[in-house]
């Protein structure tokens, strides 16, 4: 494994789980690393989904330990953005690394800006019929599923706008559900680049931990006006992937 690939892409998973913690948007900073290393397209996103599963795992055990997840709507979500995200992934790895890679540089900055402005309200629950509900939800995760296994980054905030928005979840209640049904996208999406060779796995595991270690520290700590913070960082992380994209194809290299 290439150390300088290590040694560039921990601490910005590290920081990326920080700012995830703090107020959402990580992958836009853990995917870009993988990028900035060198990884192909493909084979940095499916090592991101190894890194970024692991947190999600954490986290979500952590929020159905404390009793945020309904496990009486948690299947139906959970098994939509399952399959979701296989479509997705499966639709990613179809696609040639430098077209899928033009995508990536496209996608990047029109999630972050809808991410990053996103409102996140505490909105009262709705009361809606059970079977509509849980029909909402799958049609969601469904949705963001495959947006999920294609691409990634924001698929979380997506999912919790989603089911605040349409299947009228409170804000509590649908983080609980968003985090399952994000786990069930990550797990989706990983088997299926797996399958395909697409995984770095002893880069994906160690940046994991430094994610996992940037989750704790972050929500250890009270940081007021949160997005302030995250924003300036979201940007510059950017902004050095499009440095290098750009050097790639017009420096001494790319002739």
């Amino acid at each position: 494994m290439d150390i300088s690939a290590l040694l560039l892409v921990c601490p910005l998973v590290f920081l990326g789980g920080f700012v995830d913690a703090i107020a959402g948007g990580g992958g836009l900073i853990a995917l870009p690393a993988y990028l900035i290393a060198g990884l192909p397209p493909h084979l940095a996103i499916g090592t991101n989904k190894l890194s970024s599963t692991l947190g999600m795992a954490v986290s979500t055990w952590k929020l159905a330990r404390s009793g945020f997840v309904d496990w009486s709507l948690a299947p139906s979500p959970a098994l939509a953005a399952f399959l979701g995200s296989t479509g997705g992934a499966l639709l990613a790895l179809s696609l040639p690394a430098e077209i899928f890679k033009i995508i990536l540089l496209i996608l990047l900055p029109v999630v972050a800006c809808i991410v990053l402005r996103s409102k996140k309200t505490d909105a009262p629950a709705c009361s809606m019929k059970r079977s509509r509900r849980m029909l909402i939800l799958g049609a969601c995760a469904l949705t963001c599923g495959a947006y999920d296994g294609f691409y990634g980054p924001g698929a979380g905030t997506f999912l919790l706008i989603s089911f605040t928005a349409f299947a009228g979840l409170d804000v509590r209640s649908a983080a609980g559900q968003m985090k399952v049904a994000n786990l069930a996208c990550g797990l989706a999406a990983l088997a299926t680049f797996a399958a395909a060779g697409e995984v770095d796995w002893i880069l994906g595991l160690v940046a994991g931990m430094f994610g996992i270690a940037g989750h704790y520290i972050g929500a250890s700590l009270v940081v007021k006006n949160g997005a302030k913070v995250v924003r300036p960082i979201i940007v510059c992380v950017l902004c050095l992937l499009f440095v290098k994209t750009l050097w790639d194809y017009l420096g001494p290299t790319a002739a």
